[in-house]
């Protein structure tokens, strides 16, 4: 298992879809990529979606896929798990996905102002305890990094299996004046009609909570 991890680490460094924004002892390394995605990365002016969290990416490649005019962005700090998504993007010469390896905290050094159209959360850590609510990342402290990378009228958009972590969004959109678009409780038994690739599209943890029969929450949010 080491050996494989170790050789699929070496293989992300190889792979042209991959950027590395990594921090060596005190200092993050340069992203001269950021506020020029679509110039030099993507080649195209399409709108730019970020998942955060991607984990093997197959949120972002799915999504890529069902979206051909969009560029997808999927951002994990575990090298090895980039590498699955990265590697299925390049076998099908997916021209629009791309990937960073890096801390979701330094979101604000990798885009420029307001280069991002739209983020999606998919199935984070919900920092159950309250000492941690800095870190959940619908917390203020991220929605405030979030706010510098949007552009006016950007979309934020979550899916969870954690339903207090479902609450506590929907109450940080309500204390701070924030533009609820969209929410359910329970995606998969809710019959309105939405972005008809929402419940077509899983990530990995969420093909296993459905499975297991949890209720997967969904949000829609606008913080300009």
């Amino acid at each position: 298992m080491a050996k494989r991890k170790l050789q699929r680490f070496s293989e992300v460094d190889s792979f042209s879809n991959v950027v590395q924004h990594l921090q060596t002892g005190e200092v993050l390394s340069a992203n001269p990529l950021q506020g020029k995605w679509r110039e030099v990365f993507f080649k195209n002016n399409n709108p730019i979606v970020v998942e955060l969290g991607c984990g093997k990416g197959e949120y972002t490649v799915g999504m890529a896929q069902a979206n051909p005019n969009k560029n997808y962005i999927g951002l994990d700090l575990k090298g090895n798990r980039i590498w699955r998504g990265a590697k299925t993007a390049l076998e099908n010469k997916m021209q629009n996905v791309g990937f960073v390896r890096t801390r979701i905290e330094n979101i604000e050094t990798v885009f420029g102002a307001e280069e991002v159209d739209e983020i999606w959360i998919t199935f984070p850590d919900p920092q159950p305890q309250l000492s941690r609510e800095k870190k959940r990342l619908t917390s203020p402290p991220f929605l405030a990094r979030y706010r510098k990378i949007l552009k006016k009228g950007g979309l934020i958009q979550l899916k969870t299996d954690n339903a207090p972590f479902y609450e506590y969004t929907l109450q940080v959109i309500k204390e701070n004046n924030l533009e609820l678009l969209d929410h359910t409780s329970d995606l998969y038994a809710d019959t309105s009609e939405r972005l008809p690739w929402l419940k077509n599209i899983q990530t990995h943890y969420e093909k296993i909570f459905t499975a297991k029969g949890f209720k997967i929450c969904y949000t829609q949010f606008k913080i300009h």
